[in-house]
């Protein structure tokens, strides 16, 4: 009620003052956003993607990501996927855990919230942030760690794999760990996802730790943390997307005829499969980085894993990382267009991608910038996940004054439940969707370019779910 009388309160304002002109509401249809996850991995670790070094000033990590953002916004992708602790540290003020070495130095203090910072600007841009956790690694190739980390408090937790140490994730104390520094992440900050990696046991040749556990024994505790993971995470926050990217393949012959060096099923203790048909997961992200036309052929293995469970979505992971790379000289851009192109048309729940990673994107290898600007044409929202909450939100009150500036939109929502808002506009018939903003928004001025021949303006909320609520259609 107090929403309503708000908006009704604006909009006699705005009349009595002459701002409205011809602008009227119409009981008219807004056609639906388009809809696609369109992710990128942005890594931190060895500082692959974010920052370019450690120890860089606040300002230069800051314009650092912000570039990346912006790019990312341009090229209408819609979500980052930002690794925040790579290895026990943190991208983020923790009392858990230190900060990262690969931010400022090992312990040290960036003088800023990197994490916070990231969900405020990538919101802003109407980007997705998703935390991305790697669960159990602790110490990679002899890197220093800041004071208090995990691999100093709690030896006895720790399995050794060559230059890389892990808690060991058979264990009750690790596990306990992991799940309290993740649900701190999620209980602090306004992250929309909480994205795992396939580090749960190392890869071969250093797979076989010594840790007494059969293979079954160590999928049975990774199954149990990935169950439990799910659980707290929608206790919480149930809009909160939880997604895991496993290796490629589920195990060696699945789909029938496809090899595999790596065994994830064996090796590294991933049953992907069971997790996403018992939906302990929002979305798989399988890492697909082999061509289309190789023996783990990206068509073949993409149908395979879409029909594990088609009422959640599986999104690939794209290499576009291995364009003209040391692991495949010869692969053109266009191997990554393809891709999206394909999974477009095998997705079985919905369409969506996640592409490793920034740099080979950011740098324009090969004219990826080209290939996907192609297919990423108009905006996409992600997915709406109506298994997450089902309510929708209602009509907000809009209100515009045209100015000789642009048009002046305001509105007050009808409830508390709107995420994200979609600015639409028709021109010649034909609707279009302009922006994404974040929920806490109320107000936009769109220049007078974009306005020539615009004769309908549409105000869209979005639930945290996604789920898409009744818009507001306004006529001139």
């Amino acid at each position: 009620m107090r929403c309503f009388l708000a908006s009704f309160r604006l909009l006699i304002v705005c009349m009595s003052v002459g701002l409205l002109h011809a602008w009227q509401q119409v009981n008219e249809v807004c056609p639906e956003p388009a809809r696609e996850f369109r992710g990128v991995w942005v890594a931190t670790v060895f500082n692959l993607d974010w920052p370019s070094a450690a120890g860089l000033s606040a300002g230069q990590q800051q314009n650092e990501l912000l570039s990346i953002m912006n790019r990312a916004a341009q090229l209408r992708m819609n979500a980052i996927i930002l690794q925040i602790r790579p290895n026990a540290d943190a991208f983020y003020r923790s009392s858990i855990e230190p900060w990262s070495s690969w931010l400022s130095g090992p312990g040290i203090n960036p003088g800023y919230d990197p994490l916070a910072f990231a969900v405020m600007e990538a919101h802003r841009r109407g980007l997705e942030l998703h935390a991305w956790f790697n669960p159990f690694r602790t110490t990679v190739s002899g890197k220093p760690v800041g004071r208090g980390h995990i691999a100093q408090k709690r030896p006895n937790l720790l399995l050794r794999a060559g230059s890389t140490t892990l808690l060991n994730p058979a264990l009750s104390e690790s596990q306990q760990h992991v799940l309290r520094v993740i649900m701190d992440v999620v209980q602090r900050y306004d992250v929309d996802g909480v994205h795992l990696d396939d580090y749960f046991y190392p890869y071969p040749p250093h797979h076989n730790v010594a840790d007494g556990r059969t293979p079954a024994q160590r999928r049975a505790a990774v199954d149990s943390f990935v169950q439990r993971l799910y659980s707290s995470v929608k206790a919480v926050k149930p809009w909160v997307r939880v997604g895991i990217s496993p290796f490629g393949v589920w195990q060696p012959g699945y789909p029938s005829g496809v090899p595999a060096g790596v065994n994830a099923y064996e090796h590294l203790a991933c049953d992907a499969r069971k997790w996403l048909a018992s939906g302990w997961v929002d979305y798989l992200a399988p890492q697909l980085y082999w061509r289309i036309d190789s023996p783990q052929s990206f068509p073949s293995l993409m149908r395979w894993w879409s029909a594990i469970n088609p009422r959640r979505p599986v999104w690939p992971g794209i290499a576009a990382a291995r364009v003209l790379s040391s692991e495949d000289r010869t692969r053109p851009a266009s191997e990554i267009g393809r891709q999206i192109d394909l999974s477009r048309q095998l997705a079985r729940q919905s369409s969506g991608q996640l592409l490793w990673s920034w740099r080979s994107i950011g740098s324009n290898r090969g004219g990826l910038q080209q290939e996907i600007s192609a297919r990423y044409r108009g905006l996409a929202l992600p997915p709406a996940m109506p298994w997450c909450g089902s309510a929708r939100p209602g009509r907000p009150g809009v209100a515009i004054r045209e100015t000789s500036r642009g048009l002046n939109v305001m509105w007050n929502p009808a409830d508390t439940s709107a995420r994200k808002w979609v600015i639409s506009v028709r021109r010649s018939g034909q609707w279009s969707s302009l922006c994404v903003l974040p929920g806490t928004r109320r107000w936009i001025t769109l220049p007078v370019s974009l306005m020539n021949g615009v004769d309908r303006l549409a105000v869209r909320p979005i639930s945290a779910c996604g789920n898409s609520g009744t818009p507001a259609v306004l006529a001139r």
